[in-house]
């Protein structure tokens, strides 16, 4: 059983930064990508950012590209999702996703078998 849990939510000021990590337990599938979703309020869940095993290939939603970062300790089964210049309309839960064995980089989220719980970010003006 996979299991993904996500830390580092919480309130923030717009034009802040903020860092969240997920962390991987259990039996986990070989050569899995991970990736960041969001469903903000009254909103459908969207992707954010994808990483494949080895941390060559990535992937941004739009909105966040060029003022976020990801990063993988393939090792130690870790992700993390750098936010930068956060703005009110990144407020969101945040979900760390996994896919299945030998799974690559995507925004659709049919392709990730394994999810988190969330964790809440909220951004204030």
């Amino acid at each position: 059983q996979v299991q993904l849990v996500e830390s580092g939510g919480g309130l923030v000021q717009a034009g802040d930064s903020l860092k969240l990590s997920c962390a991987a337990s259990g039996r986990m599938p070989v050569r899995y990508a991970m990736a960041w979703f969001r469903q903000g309020p009254a909103k459908e869940r969207d992707f954010v950012a994808a990483i494949s095993w080895r941390g060559v290939f990535t992937d941004f939603a739009d909105d966040v590209k060029g003022r976020s970062t990801i990063s993988r300790d393939g090792a130690k089964n870790t992700m993390a999702l750098q936010i930068n210049t956060l703005k009110p309309e990144d407020t969101a839960v945040y979900y760390c996703a996994a896919t299945g064995e030998f799974g690559s980089v995507s925004k659709s989220e049919t392709l990730y078998t394994y999810w988190g719980q969330g964790t809440q970010v909220t951004v204030s003006s």
